[in-house]
């Protein structure tokens, strides 16, 4: 214990001697340890933050869509279900959405349109996502007031011509205009502005959920798209536990709906959160992983960096190697030397590594808005990658150091 306390010591002199190559030879180990932990904490905040938006959509939603034709090579769906049930094309209808109104296992359901379209106040025009929807969204959506109201049933029935507005909206074209009573133009088209929502801040998918205007979706079918169809309906399960059953009962709902005999494939796809929180956090996990394997590749240049600077330290120590020799110091004594200084190299620049990722991890999430979330493991792996690479690339200089012959190291000029 003393002796390896000792080697410790004459390993920081010996780094201490030479301040700036010892730091530039560590800055391939600090940079990559960094990159390391830095690409996994963003990872593991993105995951958070998904994790975290889905909770806050509900976790006792389905999404039912029109089904695709999965009987054709490339004709299955990609996005967050890979395992779902084979479906055949179909389309949605607002006849659908009122049949699953009264499901037992539901406590409301919402047909949506959406779409982008031109928007038009005072002579601002943007392209605005619109979305088209039965009134029963507020409440599944647990959006809030802000000021003015939600449109109501009596509004999708008529096809009204109204509009409830998010917080970006109400930045881009009013500023510090009341938008309430309003008009602006959508294709066109007036609408009456009759309420504006709180601020919703991103989705699961990074999309501004404040840019956004809600029409009813009747008047989104017949005066602005020209369709009979919808885009999806988003289903409100009575409770978590009931995901299953409710599943089953939309689904023997919707095939009546559809005319669908037995034996044949559904036209229709119904999607839930867990199976979306899944599929996203593994593509997160995927890629964190696939980064900090890219980063780690600095960790073995910063190797090769070690096992440079320290055959460059047995050139210039020759004689001091020799004069230990001469005093008694065995092969394993010089060998055990070197690979100690080579491992508290790698040790130091791994621990200026995790502080620098530390530093850099704030400052994103502080100043850049990224979500950062730096847990143990990330530092562990590096730290112990690193280790293991100040080991394995001090060996072949250290075996030299432990080679050379006493004597010619004593003649060594």
């Amino acid at each position: 214990m003393k002796r390896s306390l000792e080697n410790i010591k004459v390993a920081f002199q010996a780094l201490f001697l030479n301040k700036l190559r010892s730091f530039l030879t560590m800055l391939g180990i600090i940079i990559g340890v960094g990159a390391v932990i830095i690409i996994m904490a963003i990872g593991s905040g993105a995951q958070s933050s998904i994790v975290s938006n889905i909770q806050s959509m509900g976790t006792n939603l389905l999404t039912i869509e029109p089904g695709r034709d999965t009987t054709r090579p490339g004709g299955g769906p990609v996005e967050f279900n890979r395992n779902s049930t084979p479906t055949v094309r179909g389309d949605l209808y607002l006849s659908d959405y009122k049949a699953l109104k009264n499901a037992s296992t539901l406590t409301g359901a919402a047909a949506i349109v959406q779409r982008s379209s031109t928007v038009t106040y005072m002579g601002v025009s943007e392209s605005v996502s619109i979305l088209g929807a039965t009134d029963d969204i507020f409440k599944i959506r647990n959006y809030k007031i802000s000021s003015g109201n939600f449109f109501n049933e009596s509004n999708v029935s008529n096809s009204s011509n109204v509009a409830v507005i998010g917080q970006q909206i109400i930045d881009d074209f009013f500023g510090r205009i009341d938008p309430i009573g309003e008009t602006i133009k959508i294709d066109k088209q007036n609408f009456t502005i009759v309420g504006t929502l709180q601020s919703l801040g991103s989705n699961a998918m990074g999309q501004n959920q404040d840019a956004i205007i809600i029409i009813p979706v009747t008047t989104a079918q017949n005066k602005l798209y020209g369709l009979s169809t919808v885009n999806n309906i988003i289903a409100q399960v009575k409770d978590e536990s009931l995901i299953d059953q409710a599943t089953s009962e939309i689904t023997s709902i919707l095939r009546q709906q559809h005319h669908i005999l037995s034996g044949k494939l559904n036209d229709f796809e119904i999607r839930n959160p867990s199976q979306m929180l899944e599929t996203m956090s593994s593509v997160t996990n995927t890629l964190a992983l696939m980064l900090a394997g890219i980063a780690a590749i600095s960790l073995l240049v910063g190797g090769i960096g070690i096992m440079n600077i320290m055959l460059v330290s047995v050139t210039e120590r020759t004689r001091e190697i020799g004069i230990r020799k001469a005093i008694g110091a065995k092969n394993k004594d010089i060998l055990t030397q070197f690979l100690t200084e080579s491992i508290v190299l790698s040790i130091t620049g791994g621990i200026l590594g995790i502080i620098f990722a530390v530093v850099i991890s704030f400052i994103l999430s502080k100043f850049a808005g990224i979500n950062t979330a730096i847990t143990a493991t990330p530092i562990i792996l590096a730290l112990s990658f690193s280790t293991l690479i100040g080991l394995i690339f001090g060996i072949v200089p250290a075996m030299r150091a432990a080679r050379l012959n006493p004597i010619e190291s004593l003649r060594y000029e």
